[in-house]
């Protein structure tokens, strides 16, 4: 059943195969709890990375790490193959590397506040408009002033200086108010708190890094331990849009291949639009239109498809869909959805059948011959042929140590940015002030002196006289190199 340049995925009244030709034109696989999705994210990633197409894929319960391990197959992925007549299964393994933003399951991946920009970063914090303008406000000033902004330090003290210079800016860009200056930092520490700041930052991920292959020619798997940052949904959100958004501006046009040069998995997809504003859908939906011809496909999971916008589910054509349930008028306007974006069989009704599918089962529907959609079929998804369920921490140890990206992105680098020019030019401006303050300070000491004085015919001074503007002159240098010494000793200090 195996074919080239086709994935084989089960069968129906016959095998059911994804070309791979049509693999960039991005598809949804949906169905309710522990009916089978993340098996069937396992095979499909399986499939693509045996026909050497790298893939990224969120791993939500750890259990999808097990593609690194070779197979011993149970009884049920045996039976399986039987049940489908796939005499060819077997067992096998796959190249893998892992990520985490955290950095504590896998290579730890940042992105720099640059990189992000201001929609994206506006959504993670949860931003009205009025604060959302001042944060462009923000980047622009960066832009103009030559400010890099790399990590959350940079982007505060941004904020601080802007507050501090808040009537200039306004007048240059528009208003800025400490309320929203306020609420953005306040925003900021939530973040933070969740982790954020190990995010952002450098040395950033290179998107090359994820299109690798092996010597055998496979395409990595590159799987994102997604468990503990579900608990910042916002956050896992916002990076998976700012990686489709690296993807679609650094990789060049391809139009119509072979096969894939990526294929990404969106896993709980419904997180990417969960109170998202109108803009952000928009550009979501862009993307998605646009990369295609990049040679990437998209492939959302999540359990309904109701969870993603109708213009966003329009351009998925590769679709698997298992069992729902439709106890609520919410769950059965999703049966009818699904229904709907199938072309129908004639054989059963795709709205019935979908409430009556089995642990396993899915109706499939892909693009064939000429990129047309093929008739839903009721499909018995293949067994996958690496190991089901999680690797062990030593197991998973072993493959980071070993991975070809290993001590690329390890150890974070924090070069001169933002946060290092503000502090000097802060420094610099209080250094200059104080000096102002003591040459006046001079100033008004020897007109004192001066005032006090006797008038005489002749311009030459006393003994008396010379000895106490020396006392004076003493008395304030004494004064301004200590002062000196205060602005300046931290910096003393660190040479």
């Amino acid at each position: 059943m195996l074919v080239d340049d086709k994935i084989f995925l089960g069968t129906s009244t016959h095998p059911e195969y994804l070309a791979l030709k049509y693999g960039n034109r991005h598809g949804l696989v949906t169905g309710a709890t522990g009916t089978g999705k993340t098996v069937t994210l396992q095979v499909l990633a399986e499939g693509f990375s045996a026909a050497g197409v790298p893939v990224f894929a969120a791993d939500i319960k750890g259990d999808l790490s097990g593609v690194g391990k070779m197979g011993a197959a149970q009884g049920w992925q045996t039976q399986r193959a039987q049940d489908i007549g796939f005499a060819e299964f077997k067992d096998d393994v796959f190249p893998v590397i892992f990520w985490d933003l955290f950095g504590r399951q896998g290579h730890p991946i940042r992105a720099t506040i640059s990189e992000m920009g201001a929609l994206l970063l506006s959504r993670l914090l949860e931003l009205n408009d009025t604060q959302e303008g001042v944060l462009n406000i923000a980047f622009k000033l960066a832009d103009d002033e030559g400010l890099l902004l790399l990590d959350l330090k940079d982007l505060r003290a941004l904020l601080v200086d802007i507050q501090e210079r808040a009537k200039e800016i306004s007048t240059r860009y528009g208003n800025v108010t400490t309320a929203s200056i306020g609420a953005i930092q306040r925003a900021l520490l939530v973040l933070e708190q969740q982790g954020g700041e190990s995010f952002f930052g450098e040395r950033a991920l290179e998107i090359a890094d994820l299109m690798r292959t092996n010597s055998d020619g496979r395409g990595f798997i590159s799987i994102l331990a997604a468990d503990e940052l579900m608990r910042a949904p916002r956050l896992y959100a916002t990076f998976l849009l700012w990686m489709l958004s690296e993807l679609f501006e650094e990789l060049p046009e391809v139009g119509d291949a072979d096969r894939p040069r990526l294929v990404f998995f969106f896993d709980e997809a419904h997180l990417l639009f969960d109170d998202a504003p109108k803009v952000l859908i928009d550009k979501v939906e862009q993307v998605v239109k646009l990369v295609r011809s990049k040679g990437v496909g998209v492939y959302f999971v999540t359990q309904n498809p109701v969870d993603i916008p109708e213009t966003v589910l329009a351009q998925l054509s590769n679709r698997v869909q298992h069992a729902l349930r439709a106890y609520t008028p919410r769950e059965q306007k999703a049966v009818r959805v699904a229904a709907e974006t199938f072309r129908p069989n004639p054989e059963f009704s795709t709205e019935e059948v979908i409430t009556q599918l089995g642990i396993g089962e899915a109706l499939v529907s892909v693009l064939g011959e000429k990129g047309i959609p093929s008739i839903v079929g009721r499909t018995l998804i293949r067994p996958p042929s690496a190991q089901v369920g999680p690797l062990n921490p030593a197991e998973r140890e072993s493959i980071i140590a070993g991975s070809p990206v290993a001590g690329l992105y390890d150890n974070p680098a924090d070069r001169e940015s933002a946060f290092e020019i503000l502090a000097r030019r802060a420094r610099d401006r209080q250094l200059a002030e104080e000096r102002q303050r003591q040459d006046d300070e001079l100033r008004k000491t020897e007109r004192t002196y001066q005032d006090a004085a006797p008038r005489r015919s002749s311009n030459r001074q006393t003994p008396a006289e010379a000895a106490m503007n020396s006392l004076a002159r003493t008395v304030a240098n004494r004064l301004g190199s200590a002062l000196v010494r205060g602005i300046l000793g931290g910096l003393k200090r660190g040479r």
